[in-house]
C-alpha cells in the first residue's frame, strides 16, 4: 500500500470509529488495529490524535462539499434540490438510528470538550447553511434565505437525535413528510410574492 494510500485508510477507519465511539472514546490503538498497521507506522502519518481529527474533519467536509455539489446537478429546481437535503433522514436512518447525525454528533462532542478543532467542526453545518440559503434564496425568498436555512438545520437536527433515541422508523418517515410539506408550504408562499 502506497503512503498515500495508508494515510486515506488511517483517515477512513478514524472518521468510522470517530462516529460510532466518538472522538474522545477512539484511541490509537482502536485506529491502528482497524487499518492493521503497526503502531510506528501510524505514526509515521499522525504524530497526535488531534491531527487525525483535523485530517477526518477535512474529509468530511470534501464528502460534504461533492454531495452538494452532485444535488446541484441532479435537482432540477430549488425545491428539489433542497428535498434531497431532507431526504439525507431516510438514505442514513439506519445510521442515524444507531449512532446519531454524523455533524451533530460530532460537534457536540467537540463543543463539550471545548476543543480546539470545534470551530472546524462547524464548519460543516455551515456548508449546509450556505447551501440551502442560496436555494431558498434562489425559491426567491431572498430576505428571509438564512432564516430558513436555519430553521430546516435544526428541523433535521431535532429529527435526527430523536431517531437515534427512539429509534422509531415511523417517526422518522412521518417527521420526514411533515419537513417536505413545509417545503411546500415555502414553495407556494414564494410563489404568492
Amino acid at each position: 500500500m502506497s503512503v498515500r494510500q495508508t494515510r486515506d485508510c488511517i483517515v477512513e477507519a478514524a472518521d468510522d470509529l470517530f462516529y460510532r465511539q466518538g472522538y474522545t472514546h477512539t484511541s490509537f490503538a482502536d485506529i491502528a488495529g482497524a487499518v492493521q498497521i503497526s503502531r510506528g507506522n501510524f505514526y509515521y502519518h499522525f504524530k497526535t490524535k488531534d491531527q487525525i481529527l483535523d485530517a477526518v474533519v477535512e474529509a468530511r467536509s470534501d464528502r460534504t462539499r461533492a454531495m452538494l455539489d452532485q444535488w446541484q446537478r441532479d435537482g432540477g429546481t430549488p425545491a428539489e434540490r433542497i428535498r434531497s437535503f431532507i431526504r439525507i433522514l431516510l438514505m442514513n436512518r439506519v445510521k442515524i438510528e444507531r449512532y446519531g447525525c454524523p455533524v451533530g454528533t460530532l460537534t457536540t462532542e467537540l463543543a463539550k470538550l471545548d476543543h480546539a478543532a470545534q470551530d472546524e467542526a462547524n464548519a460543516l453545518f455551515m456548508l449546509f447553511r450556505t447551501w440551502l440559503s442560496k436555494e431558498f434564496a434562489a425559491l426567491g425568498l431572498t430576505d428571509e434565505a438564512d432564516d430558513l436555512a436555519m430553521h430546516l438545520l435544526a428541523m433535521s437536527q431535532g429529527v435526527a437525535t430523536l431517531t437515534n433515541a427512539f429509534r422509531d422508523v415511523v417517526f422518522t418517515e412521518r417527521e420526514v413528510a411533515r419537513m417536505e410539506a413545509w417545503l411546500e408550504e415555502q414553495v407556494a408562499r414564494a410563489a404568492r410574492q
